[in-house]
């Protein structure tokens, strides 16, 4: 008996219901998604990514957890962006680029009845109802090079292995199965190739409020080995998230009250456990694909932001539709598809746990009282074209990192020591960013224009 009455208060604790919680201002979502690795593998002790595992983790919330919502792949792209459940094609990472039909509304849930592949224009997604609200979003997408690059409809999608040069999955890259998007001008503006990423997150005013993020199949821990010859999985994914999430954090974009949040689609097949009270939908009888179970087994996901204190392991289960509500929670939209699963908990205190109060105030709220460093940076005029000696001096040990226009580099600074280094100032006109980042400080940013 008193063993039941402690597993009942365990679930309740973990299925709690969704309370309304106050948002803090994130103005600016990242979310990275990496591909096929369980919870033990990831974030086990024998781990083959330290740098997520650990470093990352320490920085912010991990969510031990956070669940995929089934097999194979591309049920939780789907699932990640519009809140529908999966279908036979979409399980099968739609091998071949076909309609969804009939593609028509369902009694209830937001949900719509049929098979294939292109949702039907009624179907909305994250970024239709951000487009909406007159807020930004981009897909970045590596490898990709071609805008909105997508199979013909009704043929093979060649894109399902990696190639020598050309390591882009489309079924990675959500936004290209909703007539919604695709048949806008909005697909070839919003998704992009990941290149693109670098020069838009140099300032806030370029930054979208949402930014989804896939690596190509080696460097999103797909394939292992890859077709280049590197080892893949998560070897591969550790190393390009050691390049990549630095640039992110100390950007200007994310600085302005950014949350970057890495997750994983699935789990290995073996594993279709799920949270959640996670429901199949009308179109498919077993949401774990080749493998009998609810969902898509036990990723872990980790969030970074100033408003999560650094360490938090957090006590909640979450999935890919608890994140599509907590991110429409953020930007004030409505809940698609089962995102609006009546229960369904989103990011809550257990995540915000360093809010910064609004102004006047709000009860509870607990205030984030991070010091500001401070970074004097000549020259602030670059002569074009040439190589120019930057000198970069900052009150506090810090790391400071020169993008925008200029070649990345990022240098250890001392306190109080000016620190020098020589970069090549872009053309005229153009400007370069730098950036001091230092754990619990709020960053500083300047501005290098170039001049003739």
């Amino acid at each position: 008996m008193y063993r039941w009455l402690a597993g009942t208060a365990i679930f309740v604790a973990l299925c709690a219901p969704a309370v309304a919680h106050a948002q803090p201002p994130v103005r600016h979502v990242f979310v990275i998604v990496l591909e096929n690795k369980g919870y033990d593998e990831t974030w086990g002790p024998s781990s083959k990514a330290p740098y997520l595992s650990k470093t990352l983790t320490s920085m912010g919330a991990l969510i031990p957890g956070y669940y995929g919502i089934g097999h194979l792949s591309l049920g939780n792209y789907i699932a990640m962006v519009s809140g529908q459940a999966p279908n036979p094609q979409t399980q099968s990472d739609c091998q071949l680029f076909t309609e969804f039909l009939p593609g028509v509304p369902a009694p209830s849930d937001g949900q719509f009845i049929g098979s294939g592949c292109v949702y039907p224009a009624a179907v909305k997604t994250v970024a239709n109802q951000l487009d909406a609200k007159g807020l930004s979003w981009k897909g970045y997408m590596e490898d990709m090079k071609t805008p909105c690059r997508r199979p013909a409809s009704g043929t093979h999608d060649t894109t399902q292995e990696a190639k020598v040069g050309d390591q882009y999955a489309a079924r990675h890259n959500p936004f290209v199965y909703f007539h919604s998007i695709i048949d806008r001008p909005a697909c070839a503006k919003n998704d992009v190739d990941f290149s693109q990423l670098s020069s838009d997150i140099a300032s806030p005013a370029t930054t979208a409020s949402y930014s989804f993020i896939t690596p190509n199949l080696c460097n999103d821990a797909h394939d292992d080995p890859c077709v280049d010859n590197r080892p893949g999985g998560l070897v591969s994914a550790d190393a390009w998230l050691k390049q990549v999430v630095p640039e992110i954090l100390s950007s200007p974009g994310y600085q302005d009250n950014g949350m970057l949040v890495i997750t994983f689609d699935e789990a290995e097949n073996g594993d279709a456990s799920a949270c959640c009270n996670e429901q199949p939908g009308y179109n498919t009888p077993n949401p774990g694909g080749p493998t009998p179970g609810k969902g898509g087994g036990k990723t872990g996901t980790v969030v970074i932001s100033q408003f999560t204190k650094p360490g938090t392991v957090s006590k909640f289960e979450y999935n890919h539709y608890s994140f599509l509500r907590s991110v429409e929670d953020l930007f004030g939209l409505a809940h698609l598809g089962y995102a609006g699963q009546p229960g369904l908990r989103p990011f809550g205190d257990d995540i915000y746990n360093a809010t910064v109060a609004p102004a006047g105030g709000t009860p509870g709220a607990r205030k984030l009282r991070a010091r500001q460093l401070r970074l004097k940076a000549a020259p602030r005029r670059l002569e074009a074209g040439r190589i120019n000696t930057l000198r970069v001096r900052t009150d506090a040990a810090a790391t400071v990192t020169v993008g925008g226009a200029c070649k990345r580099s990022s240098r250890r600074t001392r306190a109080h020591a000016t620190k020098r280094w020589r970069i090549r100032a872009p053309k005229a006109g153009r400007s370069c960013t730098v950036t001091a980042s230092r754990r619990g400080w709020s960053a500083a940013n300047r501005t290098l224009r170039s001049r003739r």
